[in-house]
């Protein structure tokens, strides 16, 4: 009985691998059929457009990153490292102009923000890629109707996505294919970096303090470093360890005045 047992067990195990097989093969069969036009030739609107965006997205991020979160603030501190060649408009994400009393946060939801930001920046690039995909596949002899509207930029771990509510049809020796939405990952640890300075900023407004050694002891993928300027300014840098970019913003919480302290 329990050699029937085991064998039934077996049995049970194979059928469903091999069903989960067949549901990976066509599951792949149709990611493959979408990018597979006429007579066999391959096309692949999607990987051209993440290969037109990547780079001015990345770009926009690495300002974003060096502003405190800003592409433009008049809310900054113009601030220059010595191991720099620039000076820099710093935003402060936590900031109060008066003696004694701890920073008001000036970006409470930091992701949203930074998404608005990053948006605005590459409004136009979006569309100059969508223009340049239809264009090319023009000039590859297709006939395109393209109906480019709008997108949408959300940050997630270790990515930023950017959703376009586009059409595309494309047609050719009298077959057409359609496709509707595009939807581009770009690696970035932006969002993880907004987490982080998001925790910064709220103990500065509640403590006046963020304790930059503590925290890189519990997470040691983060490197933060807090400068404070001769007007009593902190600036903050985050840095990932597998992030190029480094983040920098600026707090001004519960200085004393000029002869104290």
């Amino acid at each position: 009985m329990q050699n029937k047992r085991g064998q039934l067990t077996i049995f049970i195990i194979i059928g469903i691998l091999l069903i989960a097989g067949i549901l990976i093969f066509f599951l792949f069969r149709a990611g493959v059929i979408t990018e597979t036009l006429i007579g066999g030739e391959e096309i692949n609107p999607q990987a051209f457009l993440s290969s037109c965006l990547e780079p001015k997205v990345k770009e926009s991020i690495r300002i974003i990153s060096s502003q405190g979160g800003f592409i433009s603030n008049p809310l900054n501190r113009t601030f220059r490292f010595n191991d720099e060649t620039t000076f820099t408009d710093i935003s402060y994400l936590c900031y109060n102009q008066n003696y004694y009393l701890p920073c008001i946060n000036q970006q409470p939801i930091l992701v949203k923000h930074i998404e608005k930001e990053i948006k605005n920046d590459i409004s136009d690039d979006v569309g100059e890629c969508f223009d340049e995909l239809a264009l090319s596949l023009q000039n590859q002899n297709y006939e395109v109707d393209a109906d480019y509207r709008d997108f949408e930029i959300e940050l997630k771990s270790k990515k930023v996505d950017i959703i376009m509510n586009s059409g595309l049809a494309l047609t050719k020796r009298g077959e057409t294919l359609r496709y509707e939405g595009f939807k581009s990952s770009i690696p970035s640890r932006i969002y993880d970096v907004a987490k982080v300075a998001e925790e910064i900023v709220n103990q500065e407004a509640v403590y006046c303090n963020f304790q930059t050694q503590g925290y890189t002891m519990l997470y040691p993928q983060w490197s933060i470093a807090k400068f404070v300027t001769g007007d009593s300014t902190k600036i903050y840098t985050i840095k990932h360890i597998d992030e190029i970019n480094k983040f920098k913003f600026a707090v001004r919480s519960c200085v004393l005045p000029p002869g104290f302290g």
